[in-house]
């Protein structure tokens, strides 16, 4: 579902006839670097070859790649965006902030899996950032993408960013809300997606 992003983004800015700076390249590599796992690795790691999904899901994904794919990559390609010194704050401090959520998001996954490879059945998955938030995972993609908002300083980048919050937040809720249904010594203090806050 997410191939669209992987294949677009890189493949329009690096065509465009915009002129191109370290930062170009630099957001083109985490933004491959993020899909390649999303799109290549990581659905390989899950065992859900008994779960279904929607086909208007699907068909939505791909869709929404599609066209987020499409317009971080033709502002980078054709707009002649106003790119940032590498060496500024703002480039700096994304990038700190975009591989902090991608090591969160990925630590995440990587626990939920062990989770389930260990035992069979849903567990109440527990330490590091679990201790505090139920989906970790998701709050780390919502850093991730934050951090390139940071550096791209661009609107569709802005725009992805408070759209992963909005998409995400609810699936968090909705995760939540079932550990609370389903396990009665589920932690009392853990919030949903943002440590102490929701």
């Amino acid at each position: 579902m997410e191939l669209p992003a992987l294949v677009l983004m890189p493949l329009i800015s690096l065509m465009g006839s915009s002129e191109k700076n370290e930062v170009s390249y630099f957001l083109i590599v985490i933004w491959v670097l993020h899909y390649a796992n999303r799109t290549l690795i990581f659905p390989f790691k899950l065992k859900t070859a008994d779960k279904k999904m929607p086909l208007v899901i699907v068909g939505s994904a791909v869709l929404f790649n599609g066209v987020n794919g499409f317009l971080n990559g033709y502002v980078l390609g054709y707009m002649q965006p106003q790119l940032l010194d590498p060496t500024s704050f703002h480039v700096l401090i994304g990038g700190m902030v975009f591989f902090t959520g991608m090591g969160i998001n990925r630590w995440a996954d990587r626990s939920l899996i062990a989770l389930r490879e260990k035992q069979q059945g849903y567990q109440i998955p527990k330490g590091g950032l679990f201790e505090y938030i139920s989906c970790p995972n998701h709050f780390g993609e919502i850093v991730e993408w934050i951090g390139f908002a940071l550096i791209a300083w661009n609107l569709p980048a802005v725009t992805f960013a408070i759209w992963t919050f909005c998409n995400l937040s609810p699936r968090s809720l909705n995760h939540h809300e079932w550990y609370q249904n389903n396990f009665d010594k589920y932690p009392k203090n853990r919030k949903a997606i943002l440590p102490y806050i929701l």
